[in-house]
């Protein structure tokens, strides 16, 4: 999985990287070897991650990208987060089949300050000189039309519908509407607004790192590095980790259900999760896959809860959480019936109250439609209902 480079001193940074671009291993140039640029370089790189906040949580799958972003502050470098403020407003169209929805600025004002928080735990937010957070409103919100229509000369179309996402839905006479080729462009612009040394993103940000490059030479700048990190699969080891597809472990959730989701990944997954979330040496994870997954949950809780509560969690886990059989309930069921079947209301009324009250969580996730139907069994298998922070339950076939 791990990418590159001549030097065993840079191990932290090759550990789960995909790739590295442009990658010349034999070159002297700064240019092309970003292990020459390392060690001739007299100050610190400024190593750049975009994020758009779209959404009001970050899960294990986001964290990848910054865990490497701490590597470089570690190292002495200086991390630029970017939050994506104004292209949010655009929506970012890798990966999508569809029109992403354009968000209101108090929505993205809001997501914002939620990632902040969350990145609390995995950057280091106190060492002078080793973060920079901006915004790309600084730049793009001031663009005329002048600087857009420079921007968008720097492509074709032809470039445009080379991007995945572009190309399949074309393909499919999807509409691609104007306003999404502005996206990486102004990504891109970002890095020359910031003078990017390296940027960092997944295996899916590689066009839009790569349009960075293009437009830091058109402004007359060295051309940043691009280092990608892989896609994490879900807890369902099938699917890459998706909030939608239910198969995440969220930065937010509390230490019990972040603990119990870990340790239920498929065998599969192991290796790339300690690989990717952990700095734990490779060659001293167990050879037991009980005792595997428990280390591998442990580290990971610890880190954004302390050592004291994943112990907890480890030790509530061996406990067991009580469980309950979804085969003595009929489909479709109402979520407030479910809570007072498991007990863990005294009865569907309460249950309504609860959730009206935000206390109701499903896989960590709080519930906060009272309405809320299950269609089948395998929409709630597996998954603990919550009610309150200290009443679990574990619902099973």
């Amino acid at each position: 999985m791990s990418a590159s480079l001549p030097s065993q001193k840079y191990q932290w940074l090759t550990r789960g990287t995909s790739e590295i671009f442009p990658d010349q291993p034999n070159s002297k140039n700064p240019d092309e070897n970003l292990t020459v640029r390392l060690e001739q370089t007299d100050r610190p790189l400024r190593i750049k991650l975009g994020i758009d906040p779209t959404a009001p949580d970050i899960h294990l799958g986001h964290s990848i990208a910054f865990r490497k972003l701490r590597s470089f502050q570690n190292a002495g470098h200086t991390a630029v987060v970017i939050i994506g403020d104004f292209t949010a407003q655009i929506g970012d169209p890798t990966g999508r089949s569809e029109v992403r929805l354009q968000l209101t600025p108090e929505q993205v004002k809001e997501n914002a300050t939620n990632y902040l928080k969350q990145l609390r735990p995995i950057l280091d937010f106190e060492t002078p000189g080793r973060l920079e957070i901006r915004y790309n409103s600084e730049w793009l919100a001031d663009l005329d039309l002048a600087k857009i229509q420079e921007l968008l000369a720097t492509m074709t179309v032809g470039q445009m519908l080379a991007k995945e996402g572009f190309a399949e839905r074309y393909s499919q006479e999807n509409p691609i509407y104007l306003h999404e080729f502005l996206y990486p462009l102004m990504q891109g612009y970002d890095s020359a607004a910031i003078e990017a040394d390296v940027e960092l993103g997944g295996t899916d940000q590689k066009f839009n790192i790569t349009v960075g490059r293009d437009l830091q030479k058109h402004f007359g700048q060295k051309p940043q590095f691009g280092l990608l990190m892989p896609i994490l699969l879900g807890i369902n080891g099938k699917q890459k980790m998706s909030k939608s597809l239910g198969n995440y472990v969220g930065l937010r959730e509390d230490a019990l259900s972040m603990y119990q989701k870990l340790q239920n990944i498929p065998d599969t997954v192991v290796k790339d999760y300690f690989e990717l979330l952990t700095d734990l040496p490779l060659d001293r994870v167990p050879e037991d896959p009980r005792e595997r997954q428990k280390m591998l949950a442990i580290e990971i809780v610890s880190q954004y809860h302390g050592k004291e509560e994943a112990e907890k969690a480890a030790a509530g886990k061996e406990e067991a959480i009580a469980k309950y059989s979804l085969s003595q309930v009929n489909f479709p069921v109402p979520l407030f019936y479910l809570l007072g079947a498991t007990g863990l209301c005294k009865s569907s009324g309460e249950g309504r109250r609860q959730i009206q009250g935000g206390a109701v969580r499903l896989d960590g996730d709080r519930v906060t439609d009272v309405n809320l139907n299950f269609d089948s069994l395998d929409t709630l298998k597996g998954k603990i209902l919550q009610v309150g922070k200290k009443k679990f339950i574990r619902l099973v076939q």
